[in-house]
């Protein structure tokens, strides 16, 4: 009789992003206030969207410094969704931090950020314009045959929906003029920042900070960022320690950046951020695809191709993490790395 062979694959942690909630917040706290602190700043001003991972800054920041000493700011524009400053309310009510409503679409429409991205949706839709919305989506590299192909979705008033390929003068001019809302909101912080000798803190997570996913001198721009080194599931886990509202915990991730609702999946990741994270995780930590394929419910040859996705957004991205370069180093006032 013939017995099939199962091969032996070392198992992957169960637990490999399970994470001490209380001792990780007051390492987080510890280090907020030392920089702080070497920094000279009494308090920590950031952008609240009601996601999680602003959430859970807001409240590591009132843990750190006091909630009289943190500042929030709601930034929405023309293509925000209401539900976002509505959840950023509730945080700032949950944690006792003041807040104000800073809109920036008028600054955007004076800049020509959505015209100059209507201009180039034009090249490909004539008629776009007034009752319009559009996004942009990928095809990751696990349906898109291992190429990470974008293309634009338009819907026009009635409903309808089209999704075409863009040349590269479109996609870049359509990011270019889009990155126009993060580094606005950065501007807008840091004004608040400098009045009132507070820091910027910035809300990555690990996966974005990773990956690449911000904006230069944007969302990417911050004097702290506390959860960078958090996988997005430990945030989570981190936000049910912290007491973030339910609602929120249970809200999917989304950009919040073009008119028509877009998932930071379809925009930029290959996976759901759980999934992301195992083969960020393993990968980093040296299992082999076939470990990480049993714990993240891939193939083999699926993994492979998550890390050759996050391989090429590292290389795609390393500039972000760039500050300015210098002929020579200038050794007087060397620090570390700014991104």
């Amino acid at each position: 009789m013939n017995v099939a062979v199962v091969p032996n694959i070392p198992a992957f942690p169960a637990d490999a992003l399970k994470i001490d909630g209380a001792a990780e917040t007051e390492r987080i706290v510890a280090a907020l206030r030392t920089q702080l602190r070497d920094m000279r700043k009494r308090g920590l001003v950031l952008g609240l969207s009601g996601g999680i991972d602003s959430s859970v800054c807001v409240a590591l920041a009132v843990r750190a410094v006091g909630a009289k000493n943190v500042f929030c700011l709601f930034m929405p524009e023309n293509d925000s969704d209401p539900e976002s400053l509505r959840l950023g309310r509730l945080v700032a009510e949950t944690f006792g931090v003041a807040c104000a409503v800073e809109d920036i679409g008028p600054a955007l429409k004076a800049m020509g950020c959505y015209e100059r991205r209507d201009a180039f949706i034009r090249e490909l839709v004539p008629e776009y314009g007034s009752g319009w919305a559009s996004k942009i989506v990928i095809a990751n590299s696990l349906t898109g045959g291992g190429y990470n192909i974008s293309s634009l979705v338009v819907q026009d008033p009635q409903g309808r929906q089209s999704k075409l390929r863009m040349p590269p003068p479109v996609y870049l001019g359509i990011v270019a003029a889009t990155n126009m809302k993060q580094r606005t909101r950065k501007q807008i912080e840091y004004y608040h920042a400098d009045r009132l000798n507070y820091a910027v803190l910035g809300t990555p997570n690990r996966l974005e900070y990773d990956q690449g996913f911000f904006v230069k001198n944007g969302d990417g721009a911050a004097d702290v960022k506390p959860i960078a080194h958090l996988y997005k599931s430990q945030v989570y886990a981190l936000a049910a320690e912290l007491g973030i509202p339910e609602e929120i915990r249970r809200r999917p991730p989304t950009t919040d950046t073009y008119s028509l609702a877009q998932t930071q999946e379809e925009f930029y990741f290959s996976l759901p951020y759980d999934r992301m994270d195992l083969c960020l995780y393993g990968l980093n930590h040296g299992f082999s695809p076939a470990e990480v394929g049993v714990a993240a419910k891939l193939t083999k040859v699926e993994v492979e191709r998550v890390w050759a996705d996050i391989a090429a957004k590292r290389r795609a991205t390393r500039y972000l993490h760039l500050g300015p370069q210098l002929v020579e180093p200038v050794a007087e006032v060397a620090c570390g790395n700014p991104a």
